[in-house]
């Protein structure tokens, strides 16, 4: 909805939670699971353009990326796969913005998507941002889900995801993506994250 002619840009959003948070300056006092969850398994991967009854959301892609992670370092520590599940959180605000059109923005995109990412870490107890070989990890494994969504959900030739992803080596032809009804993904991630974060807190001795 449109801000009332005169009145200052409007740059909060108001969560079901009932939480206001601030893009420009987001407090991780304002940031839920719930608001996360639910945001993500409504969000769409490839603008919608995916075969299918449902979307495949970034909720499902979180999950994804992170069991790809979990299966090039099965010793990752529950705070860094609950960290790599967490990679896309920022969109349960902005949304999913395709690659083309992050290139057209620039800079201005990733500002903000950083800060939301280190405000939702900061309210689960991980460091603003990620350590750089867990980010190249989450990164190598977020390519591959692209990859696999690419060709067996969203149309394209396995020339042309393997051009644009490269082809994942140890993997199948395949990865047997099916998107999932959006109140089971948000249910599968929030359990996914409250098994992570347990452990989390477990481990640090909370």
């Amino acid at each position: 909805m449109a801000d009332r002619p005169g009145s200052s840009p409007r740059a909060w959003q108001r969560m079901l939670s009932g939480r206001r948070l601030d893009l420009l300056d987001p407090s991780p006092l304002d940031v839920e699971i719930e608001d996360i969850a639910h945001g993500l398994a409504r969000v769409a991967r490839w603008n919608g353009q995916t075969r299918g009854p449902y979307p495949f959301s970034v909720a499902q892609h979180s999950l994804v990326v992170e069991e790809i992670a979990l299966r090039w370092e099965p010793t990752l520590s529950p705070a860094d796969r609950l960290a790599v599940l967490l990679h896309d959180a920022a969109e349960y605000v902005i949304g999913d913005m395709i690659s083309p059109f992050k290139a057209v923005i620039g800079p201005t995109y990733k500002d903000v998507e950083k800060r939301l990412a280190a405000a939702v870490h900061l309210r689960f107890g991980l460091p603003p941002a990620m350590r750089d070989d867990l980010a190249r990890l989450a990164k190598r494994a977020d390519l591959v889900s692209a990859y696999f969504e690419a060709i067996e959900l969203a149309g394209f030739t396995v020339a042309e995801a393997t051009k644009i992803f490269g082809r994942p080596k140890g993997f199948g032809p395949a990865y047997g993506l099916d998107p999932w009804p959006t109140e089971l993904v948000q249910e599968r991630f929030i359990e996914r994250f409250r098994t992570l974060d347990a452990a989390a807190t477990a481990a640090r001795g909370g």
